[in-house]
């Protein structure tokens, strides 16, 4: 069965260049899980589609910027992301280094560009990320309370990158459930959010 292409979210204010960008995309093979200016419409995107790759402008609409909404895919998601901006002032790449972006396009990009940049952080997620999940007996050693069957599924299709609802959808549960899980994995890891669970889970509870 050929691999479905990997799913972008764009976020970029210029409808010009949004446009551009979508149109290019597709263009490659690419699909797309969602466009928005708007940096409180990227939140809601965030939440409730599966992505592979964001790119994010610096500077759009809304209460959060691009480096603001990279820091939230740091913490809660499991995909990289590619500023596409404008700026490559020092006081603006002092900024973005904090996030540890896949990638940098600074604007006017061409069509290589692009695809180079997507292909590489793709490429660079998937190489070092992969599945360091030690299997639930091994990884109930450390903890007092041991993860059951269902949360430790749960807690790998989060270490995949799936969003609650693809992680529902995938076990035939609903959003919140998957998020009552979430909590009580959370709970027996001594974890305050998905991103040090998954880093104390593929390091060992000590």
């Amino acid at each position: 069965m050929k691999e479905a292409a990997p799913r972008i979210l764009i976020v970029e204010d210029e409808v010009i260049v949004a446009t551009e960008i979508e149109h290019t995309l597709r263009n490659l093979g690419y699909r797309i899980a969602g466009r928005t200016g708007n940096g409180d419409d990227a939140l809601d995107l965030l939440a409730g589609r599966d992505i592979d790759l964001a790119l994010l402008d610096i500077n759009i609409k809304g209460s959060r910027d691009g480096i603001d909404l990279a820091r939230i895919i740091r913490q809660r998601y499991n995909f990289p992301f590619v500023y596409l901006t404008a700026y490559c002032d020092r006081d603006t790449l002092d900024k973005v280094k904090e996030t540890m972006p896949y990638g940098y396009i600074v604007k006017p990009f061409n069509r290589e560009e692009l695809l180079a940049s997507v292909e590489l952080a793709l490429h660079r997620h998937a190489a070092t990320s992969g599945d360091k999940l030690p299997n639930r007996q091994l990884l109930n050693k450390g903890l007092p309370c041991k993860l059951t069957e269902r949360e430790y599924e749960v807690l790998r299709l989060l270490d995949g990158g799936l969003t609650y609802r693809a992680v529902g959808e995938r076990l035939f549960i609903s959003t919140n459930t998957v998020k009552y899980y979430q909590k009580a994995i959370f709970q027996k890891l001594g974890a305050t959010s998905r991103l040090e669970a998954l880093r104390m889970a593929r390091n060992g509870v000590k």
